[in-house]
């Protein structure tokens, strides 16, 4: 349907289902499958690409694949992705790119679909096209990139499962941007290298990513980090983006997933973000197939850091002391009278354009330390987070009989609580424990969560109280706090 417009036209839902349905019954080498339900109804499909035709989850693709997943419409006014990816998967069946050979490449056309189904023409007022889009908010006015932990939508729940089937090696959550104005019309949010570890974050920010960079570079487009300012402008440097797990890519990385978000730049004419979209997945399916067997090997290794009695990182700040300098091209920008207001408003004079260096700040450092237990214990009565835990296959034990057992048990000494609803919930911060040795009783029934096993990382930004997504933090145990 984009090829089909004039450049500035973006599939709508039914369109974009019946295409990959044609796609699926034209050719062998392409699957699509309902992969669980969304809040408006209707279902999550999984699109997926092989080679050989071959499509079962199972051993097969961890230990003979790279697995890719791309995610899109996330936000379904930011459409670019997924009029990018049909192209791309029409390609790939067709045998356009050359370099699948050892990739399988999954796609979730539309993650937002109550969102899709919403289309409008002025919810972005200042996005540059495409003439209609989708809205923001899903069919609940949920943000879904902010669900990835609490888990309110039906949405959220069947990615979690499909993903944790999947277990990709690279994720693609595919974004436009908003905000500062510049010349470029790629910029890219790489995932927090530091959240993935050390040996496996260093590959991942020395290797994978500036190889892609640099594919991208021979086909003329530039990639920037994503221009992360707001009322002001970029010129005098930003910051990394701050990717907790409520986040997709933060959420992506407590299972050891090499994760981007393409951010377009929403100011750009739609059909050049839509062909820097598709060239990004390009390059990295490229990188992917070629290093197909490292990738793996280091998301295996990358296990043996989180062992338990280790220390875990459990916050992080900008690492003001470790700056890198880019030659960044963007416009002059200023303050003038607002023609509604009279007020200073900010703008930039497309007139006059510039490169010059200026600092970026793309590290963090820890700034808060846990040890990683040997177990968490839930008791059978805290469902609400069982089923949580079950969805991202998470394994656990049950105590067989009623036991006592001498733990570590934290009490909760302050915390503080917004005083505004923020995506469905008064969440809390800057929550305080103190730790205690006690003799707690159990039931037969209850579960037991060993840390030696892939969801280490999940377990511990979710259980652990004073981590920032934690599910005390977004009050799965509120209940506890009152008389």
């Amino acid at each position: 349907p984009f090829e089909r417009g004039n450049g500035n036209q973006s599939t709508t839902y039914e369109e974009c289902i019946a295409f990959y349905e044609k796609l699926d019954e034209s050719f062998a080498n392409i699957q699509m499958i309902q992969k669980g339900t969304t809040d408006s109804g209707k279902p999550l499909h999984l699109v997926l690409f092989s080679s050989e035709g071959k499509f079962d989850f199972d051993e097969y693709f961890t230990k003979n694949k790279a697995v890719i997943l791309i995610n899109n419409g996330i936000h379904a006014g930011e459409p670019d992705g997924i009029d990018a990816t049909m192209m791309l998967m029409r390609d790939l069946a067709m045998g356009k790119i050359k370099t699948t050979k050892n990739t399988l490449i999954a796609a979730i056309p539309v993650y937002s679909v109550g969102g899709m189904l919403n289309r409008n023409s002025h919810s972005r007022a200042n996005q540059n096209g495409p003439e209609e889009y989708g809205f923001r908010g899903n069919a609940r006015n949920y943000d879904l990139n902010r669900d990835f932990i609490k888990s309110d939508t039906k949405n959220s729940r069947s990615f979690q499962k499909l993903f944790t089937e999947l277990n990709p090696d690279i994720f693609l959550d595919n974004h436009v941007s908003n905000g500062a104005d510049y010349q470029y019309t790629f910029t890219c949010i790489a995932t927090q290298h530091e959240r993935l570890g050390n040996k496996l974050g260093n590959y991942f920010i020395n290797e994978l990513y500036p190889s892609v960079v640099k594919d991208m570079n021979k086909k003329k487009i530039d990639v920037v980090p994503y221009v992360n300012v707001h009322s002001t402008t970029p010129d005098k440097g930003f910051e990394q983006f701050t990717d907790t797990p409520r986040y997709a890519t933060g959420y992506s990385t407590l299972f050891h997933t090499l994760g981007f978000v393409p951010e377009t730049h929403m100011l750009k004419v739609y059909k050049e973000r839509v062909k820097v979209t598709y060239e990004f997945m390009v390059s990295t399916i490229n990188f992917a197939d070629t290093n197909w067997q490292k990738i793996k090997q280091m998301r295996k290794e990358a296990l043996n850091e989180y062992q338990a009695g280790m220390q875990y990182p459990l916050d992080w700040a900008i690492d003001s002391t470790k700056v890198s300098y880019i030659d960044f091209k963007g416009y002059q920008g200023g303050y003038k009278p607002s023609d509604i207001s009279g007020k200073d408003r900010l703008f930039y004079d497309k007139s006059k354009p510039f490169t010059k260096k200026i600092p970026f700040y793309g590290n963090y450092k820890p700034t808060k330390f846990v040890n990683i237990p040997k177990a968490y214990i839930i008791p059978q009565s805290q469902w609400q987070v069982l089923d949580i835990l079950k969805l991202n296959n998470i394994n656990a034990h049950r105590i067989q009989n009623d036991t006592i057992i001498e733990v570590e048990s934290y009490k909760i000494e302050s915390y503080q609580t917004s005083k505004s609803p923020y995506e469905g919930h008064y969440a809390h911060y800057n929550t305080k424990v103190s730790k205690s040795t006690q003799k707690v009783k159990f039931f037969m029934g209850d579960y037991v969560f060993y840390t030696n096993q892939p969801g280490v990382k999940y377990l511990i930004e979710t259980l652990e109280p004073e981590a920032v997504d934690s599910y005390f933090n977004w009050n799965f145990f509120d209940p506890i706090l009152q008389q």
